[in-house]
Formats: structure tokens, sequence, C-alpha cells
């Protein structure tokens, strides 16, 4: 009798699971891709790329200033006094850390200026996407990624629909 128990219990247990496991139904999103195929991602991402030019322009004539005295300074080293090249010297490494300061400062404006045109469309996709789940029964939809969805059938990718309900309530 105890071996039938012991075999029954591990079958009861392993049937249990099974049925808790059929009720699940999981599906999973691509933001990204999602955000870039929408009209409204569409935007954002030429006003981004404008502002991005625009300081990159910035840049290069400043990074073009650079090579440009540190050439002159080149140059004349061998004709200046040392008190005149040092100073030169210390002028040209100070202008260097400002220009990498102005890279930094750049790269972090231009972040929060993508923040701020992509967080409308997100918060905006995330409703759609709850609605679907609800509507459908979803148990929970995942974001995909490169660290979170390594593998998932088609069938459970439901960023297509999503951008489709966002295109039809702009």
């Amino acid at each position: 009798m105890k071996k039938i128990r012991i075999f029954v219990l591990p079958v009861l247990l392993l049937f249990s699971a099974n049925l808790a496991f059929a009720s699940i139904k999981l599906g999973y999103v691509d933001l990204q891709k999602a955000i870039t195929e929408t009209s409204h991602g569409k935007a954002a991402k030429k006003k981004l790329e404008k502002e991005f030019k625009k300081k990159q322009a910035q840049l290069k004539k400043r990074e073009a200033d650079l090579k440009k005295m540190s050439a002159d300074l080149e140059k004349k080293s061998l004709v200046l006094s040392d008190d005149v090249r040092l100073k030169k010297q210390q002028n040209l490494q100070q202008e260097m850390l400002k220009y990498r300061e102005l890279v930094g400062k750049s790269q972090l404006e231009i972040q929060k200026k993508e923040r701020e045109l992509t967080l409308p469309i997100v918060k905006k996709l995330q409703k759609i996407i709850a609605a679907i789940a609800k509507k459908e029964g979803y148990t929970m939809v995942l974001e995909k990624s490169e660290q979170s969805v390594l593998w998932a059938s088609k069938d459970a990718d439901l960023t297509d629909r999503v951008v489709k309900e966002f295109e039809k309530k702009k």
C-alpha cells in the first residue's frame, strides 16, 4: 500500500502542476520595434536625428578647431619660448577637456530628448498592450529584448497587433 501511495502522490502532483500551467497564456512585445514602426515613433526619430546632426556638426567644428590649434602649436613649438609654449599647451589641454565635456553633455542631451519623445508613445503602447492582454486573457505580456525573451513562438508575438491598434487610436 505504501508503494502505491509513493507512486500515486508524484503522479497527482505532476498532473495538478500541468493543469496550473495550462491556464497560463503568455505573450511578448518588441517595444523598441513597436516604437519605431508607429507614425509617432518615426516622427520622433526624425526629430532626434535632426537634433543629433546639429550637435554632431557643432562637435566636428570644435574638433577641427582643436586639431588646428594642435598643428599650429606643433609647427611653432621650436620657435616659441618655453613659457609661451607651456601656456599654449595648457590652453590646448583645457580646450580638449572642454571638448570632452561638451561631447558628454551632448550625449546626455540627446538621451534626454529621446526619453522625452518616446515616453508618451511608450505610455500609449502600454495601455494598448494591457487592453489586448485583458481582452484575450493573457496572464502576462513580456517585453522582448536580448536579455529577457531568448525564444518564443511567433504566435506569442503581439508587436504587430499593438502597432496596428496604436495607429487606429491616433
